[in-house]
C-alpha cells in the first residue's frame, strides 16, 4: 500500500509540472515518460490516474506519440472495468488538438463497441459522439470502414452488427445536428451507404433507404434526378443486370422486396422501365414455374406499379400481361377454383397498362380501338380473340357473384357465432374469418368492376384511381399516400417474406445473432413473397445471406 501511495504520489507530481511547465515538450519528456510508464504498475489507481494524464499532455510530446497510444490502448483492454472506462473515456482527448489521429482513434473505439459491459459501452458511444461532433466526414468514413470495405473482406461479423446499430440507433437521429454543412454532409453519408450496400441483409438495405429518403438531399423538393438516383441504387440491389435462375429463390425474393420499395418512388416520377423490362424478359415466361406463395407478391406489386408505366412499357408487357390473366381466367366452369386475388391483381394491371396502349388490346383482346396508328391493325380479324376474351370475362363474372354470394351468407353465420362465442379465442377466430370475408368481397366487387366495362368492342379502360384494390387501405383523397393509385398498405398488414439471402451470402433470418435481430425489429415490411432465409446465390464469393423483409 505504501508502494501505490508513492506511485500515486509521483503521477500527481508529473501531473502538476506538466501543468506548469511552458515549453514542456524540452523540460518534462521524463515525467510524460514515466506517466506512460505507469500504465504497466500494478497499482489499479495508478492505471486509473495514468489513463487520464496520459492523453491529457499528449499533443506536447509527439516523438513520445507511439509508445503513449499503445500504452493508453493497453489500458483499454485492461481486467478492470473502472480502468478501461476511464481509459476509454480519454481517447477522444488524442485527437483534441491533433486532428491527425482521429481517423485511427475512430477506428479503435469502434472496435470497442463490441463491449459487454453497459457502462463501458455508453463510454464508447459517448467517446464516438465527441469524435463525430469534431470532425463528421472522418469520422463517418472510419466507421463505415466496419460495415463495408471494399478492399478488404469483413472478418468480424460482431463488430460489423455493433457498428450498425451504433450508427442506427445513435448517429441516425442526429443527423440534423451531426451533418454539417448539409448538403456535403448528405452527399458524403449518401456514397459511403452507397459503398456499402454491396453487401448487406435485408432489414439493413431498408435500414440505409429509410435514412436516404429522410434526408433534405432525397427530399420533397429533390429534383427528378435524385428521386432515380434512389430508384438505380433499389435496381442494384434487385440485380437486374443477370440472368434469372427460377431456383434462385433469393434472387426472386429481393427482386420482388425491391419493386415493393421502389413503388413510392415510381409515384414521384422515377421510371420502373427497368424493373416491367427484366420482369417481361426473365419472370413472365417461366411464371408457371414459380411457387404459388411467391406469385402472389409479383403480382401484387405489378397491380401496384402498372399506374405508373409508361406507354412504351406497356405496350412491350401488354402480350405477357394478357397471357397470364388468361390462364387465370376460364372460359368455362371447372372444378378447379378460380384464384380470385390473382385475377384481381391482373385485371387491374390490365386496365392501367391498356390505358397507356390502348390498341395494343386489339390483337391480344380483339377490340377495335381507333388511333389512327398502324398499330391498330383494323384491317384484321381477331374476333375469335374477343369470343375467347369476353367468354372467359363472362365466366369470372359468375364466379365472382356465387362467392360473394357465400361470402355474404356466411358474414351472417360469423355474426351469428360472435353472439355466441364464449372464449377470447374463439371470437378472435370468428374475427379474422369475418375480415378475410369482407376482403374477398372487396376483391370480387373489384373484379366486377374491372370485367363489365371489358365486354364493349371499344371499351374504356380503368387508368384512374377508381378502383382501391382489396389489400390496400382507403385513405381521403387530402391524405398523401406512397403507395398505388386510392389507398395505401395496412401497417399492420405482412406482406410476406422478411427473408432472403444477398449477393454474397450474408447470414440471413436464423443465421444472423439475436442482436442484429433485436436492433431492426420494427422495421416496416417489404416484398410480398414466400419466407425464406440462407446463404450465398452461387456466385462464388463469401458474405451474407440477406434475410430480407
Amino acid at each position: 500500500m505504501a508502494d501505490e501511495g508513492k506511485d500515486i504520489e509521483k503521477l500527481y507530481e508529473y501531473g502538476e509540472r506538466l501543468n506548469e511547465s511552458k515549453d514542456k515538450s524540452q523540460q518534462n519528456v521524463e515525467d510524460y515518460e514515466n506517466i506512460i510508464k505507469a500504465a504497466k504498475s500494478n497499482s489499479v489507481k495508478a492505471r486509473q490516474l495514468a489513463a487520464q494524464l496520459i492523453p491529457r499532455f499528449f499533443k506536447f510530446f509527439p516523438d513520445l506519440s507511439v509508445s503513449a497510444v499503445d500504452a493508453h490502448l493497453d489500458l483499454c483492454e485492461a481486467e478492470e472495468l473502472g480502468i478501461r472506462v476511464q481509459a476509454i473515456r480519454g481517447l477522444p482527448l488524442f485527437c483534441k488538438d491533433t486532428p491527425e489521429h482521429l481517423s485511427k482513434i475512430v477506428d479503435i473505439l469502434a472496435q470497442l463497441l463490441t463491449a459487454e459491459e453497459n457502462v463501458e459501452r455508453d463510454a464508447v458511444h459517448k467517446a464516438l459522439l465527441s469524435l463525430l461532433r469534431q470532425d463528421v466526414k472522418a469520422s463517418l468514413t472510419a466507421l463505415f470502414k466496419h460495415i463495408e470495405s471494399v478492399d478488404e473482406p469483413i472478418t468480424d461479423e460482431n463488430l460489423r452488427e455493433r457498428t450498425l446499430i451504433f450508427i442506427k440507433d445513435k448517429v441516425f437521429p442526429l443527423k440534423a445536428e451531426l451533418l454539417k454543412p448539409q448538403e456535403q454532409m448528405e452527399r458524403h453519408i449518401t456514397d459511403l451507404i452507397k459503398k456499402s450496400l454491396q453487401d448487406v441483409t435485408g432489414a439493413e438495405f431498408e435500414m440505409f433507404m429509410n435514412f436516404l429518403k429522410s434526408l433534405s438531399l432525397f427530399g420533397e423538393k429533390a429534383p427528378p434526378e435524385r428521386v432515380q438516383e434512389l430508384i438505380e441504387i433499389i435496381e442494384g440491389q434487385a440485380d437486374l443486370d443477370i440472368q434469372f435462375n427460377v431456383s434462385d429463390v433469393d434472387h426472386f425474393d429481393r427482386l420482388i422486396s425491391c419493386l415493393f420499395m421502389a413503388i413510392p418512388f415510381f409515384m414521384q416520377g422515377a421510371s420502373n422501365s427497368k424493373f416491367l423490362t427484366y420482369l417481361n424478359k426473365h419472370i413472365f415466361p417461366i411464371f408457371d414455374e414459380l411457387p404459388e406463395e411467391r406469385k402472389v407478391g409479383l403480382l401484387k406489386n405489378l397491380a401496384e406499379c402498372s399506374p405508373y408505366t409508361a406507354p412504351q412499357d406497356a405496350r412491350l408487357i401488354f402480350p405477357s400481361v394478357v397471357q397470364i390473366l388468361k390462364k387465370y381466367m376460364p372460359r368455362r366452369k371447372t372444378a378447379e377454383e378460380m384464384n380470385f386475388t390473382y385475377v384481381e391483381c391482373l385485371l387491374f394491371t390490365f386496365h392501367h397498362i391498356a390505358s397507356k396502349a390502348p390498341n395494343a388490346s386489339n390483337s391480344l383482346c380483339g377490340y377495335k380501338i381507333v388511333t389512327g396508328q398502324p398499330s391498330d391493325r383494323l384491317g384484321e380479324d381477331f374476333s375469335e380473340q374477343y369470343k375467347d376474351f369476353t367468354e372467359r370475362l363472362s365466366c369470372v363474372e359468375e364466379l365472382a357473384k356465387a362467392t360473394m354470394k357465400k361470402l355474404t351468407q356466411g358474414m351472417a353465420e360469423h355474426n351469428k357465432a360472435m353472439s355466441t362465442a364464449k372464449s377470447d379465442e374463439e371470437k378472435a377466430s370468428i374475427k379474422t374469418q369475418k375480415q378475410n370475408a369482407t376482403t374477398g368481397l372487396r376483391t370480387c366487387n373489384n373484379i366486377l368492376a374491372m370485367t363489365q366495362p371489358l365486354h364493349s368492342k371499344s371499351p374504356s379502360f380503368i387508368g384512374d384511381k377508381r378502383i382501391n384494390l382489396s389489400w390496400m387501405e382507403v385513405v381521403k383523397p387530402s391524405q398523401p399516400t406512397a403507395t398505388s393509385a386510392g389507398g395505401k398498405r395496412p401497417a399492420n398488414m405482412n406482406n410476406g417474406s422478411n427473408t432472403y439471402a444477398n449477393k454474397k451470402g450474408r447470414g440471413g433470418g436464423g443465421m444472423q445473432n439475436q442482436l442484429l435481430n433485436r436492433a431492426f425489429e420494427g422495421l416496416p415490411q417489404g416484398g410480398r413473397s414466400g419466407s425464406r432465409g440462407g446463404r450465398g446465390r452461387g456466385r462464388g464469393r463469401q458474405g451474407r445471406g440477406r434475410g430480407y423483409w
